[in-house]
């Protein structure tokens, strides 16, 4: 039997395991669910040592085929990230059960009376690249809000997803459940991955969080409902009516926090009647914390620093010190530049003009909309979802962080006392 078809017959193994599991878990109680999480974040805690150790070996690979800066920095864990990731699952645990819950309720004329009732999705396949910590929030996302979930992480978080992994399927063996609710795909073989988007008999849905090749070839490729955002090209618009040291605090903050998240600020707009020496304070902020700033022409002309932008940069997602400004002629202009270049991700308008800060909140069409605070908000914990799974940018089923709510559907009950329709 060759190679393909050994992939071909373990991926469809998995998918039937997963089904099956997801049967069970649609029942199972909150408390039941409740001790897989709590025991899975103890379980980590535990392993921290082991976990380390398995990071090391990604993060050595990783050098080795000199991942970026920005890729290095979403692979590492120490014990300060585990803890983070321990907690996120606790936060989890807290969140209030979503399945069962009555959405809405209707009695009609004749007797009828309806619910709308919150169900789990099934079995949802999860495919990421270096970010180790997903496969937790993923896994437990999932299983709280009922549903099995088939992981794929990437080559480059293969050892750290994998002890992350064994941890939370101790936690689901101590409450009972299937260990086939949370599988991780134990084979890099890219050929999984399409295995895995064929997979329409037992997967429901399939969510991709890595870079734009990944999503462009699931998107492209998948037989299977795909809940996904493409880029994550965030702005801050600095608006005439913005506080200078909000405008720096928030900008700097936006861009090099981290820089290789999709919600780091990769183009800043500013209104033109923003004084120079203001603008010049903004972009010296940046500079001196090591940020390249690619500037209109005007920006060139008035930083010596920058760099002149290309078309290219206003639509670039750079995940890294790299910044594009341009300076705009107010908000239609801050607006238009967005829907021209922006990937409905996450857009921040920096104002104490109320009535502009308004204007942008409704009429930018992106997944989230921000005043007076930071693009790197954009994060299902920050929230209050205890973690998510990615950011949506699409507009069908869920928009935005996807949490507990996001990975639900529902189903309507009905329930009579003898009707029938007349004729």
């Amino acid at each position: 039997m060759n190679s393909e078809n050994n992939i071909k017959i373990l991926i469809k193994g998995i998918g039937q395991k997963a089904k099956v599991a997801s049967q069970e878990l649609a029942l199972a109680s909150t408390s039941i669910k409740n001790k897989a999480l709590k025991v899975a974040a103890l379980e980590i805690r535990s392993a921290k040592d082991e976990i380390i150790k398995a990071n090391k070996k990604d993060m050595d690979i990783g050098k080795g085929r000199s991942l970026s800066v920005a890729m290095l920095d979403r692979l590492f864990l120490d014990n300060e990230r585990i803890e983070a990731i321990a907690c996120s699952i606790e936060a989890i645990l807290h969140l209030e059960d979503p399945i069962g819950d009555v959405m809405e309720t209707n009695t009609r004329p004749n007797g009828l009376h309806i619910s709308q009732v919150r169900v789990p999705l099934g079995v949802i396949g999860v495919i990421f690249e270096s970010r180790p910590n997903v496969t937790a929030d993923a896994g437990v996302l999932c299983l709280k809000a009922g549903n099995a979930v088939i992981l794929r992480c990437g080559s480059e978080s293969a050892y750290s997803s994998h002890a992350i992994h064994a941890c939370i399927v101790r936690g689901l063996k101590s409450a009972g459940l299937p260990e086939d609710a949370i599988q991780l795909i134990p084979t890099q073989d890219r050929s999984a991955v399409g295995e895995l988007l064929r997979l329409s008999d037992y997967v429901d849905v399939i969510i991709p969080r890595g870079g734009t090749s990944l999503i462009e070839r699931i998107q492209n490729d998948s037989r299977v409902p795909v809940m996904a955002h493409l880029n994550g090209i965030c702005h801050i618009y600095i608006d005439e009516g913005a506080d200078l040291e909000k405008a720096i605090a928030i900008t700097l903050n936006a861009k090099m926090r981290r820089t290789g998240i999709c919600g780091s600020a990769e183009t800043l707009l500013i209104n033109s009647k923003i004084s120079e020496h203001k603008v010049i304070a903004i972009l010296k902020t940046l500079n001196d914390q090591n940020c390249e700033i690619r500037g209109d022409k005007f920006i060139c002309t008035l930083f010596k620093n920058a760099k002149e932008a290309t078309e290219v940069d206003w639509s670039t997602e750079y995940l890294d010190a790299i910044i594009s400004v341009r300076i705009v002629d107010g908000i239609d202009k801050a607006i238009s530049h967005i829907a021209k270049y922006g990937s409905s991700h996450t857009e921040s308008i920096i104002t104490e003009n109320t009535k502009n800060a308004e204007k942008f909140l409704n009429e930018v069409d992106s997944a989230i909309v921000m005043h007076n605070a930071s693009t790197q908000y954009a994060d299902g914990g920050e929230f209050g979802m205890g973690a998510e799974i990615g950011i949506s940018t699409g507009k069908i089923h869920a928009r935005g962080p996807v949490g507990l709510q996001q990975l639900t559907s529902y189903k309507y009950q009905v329930r009579g006392n003898g009707q029938i329709r007349p004729e």
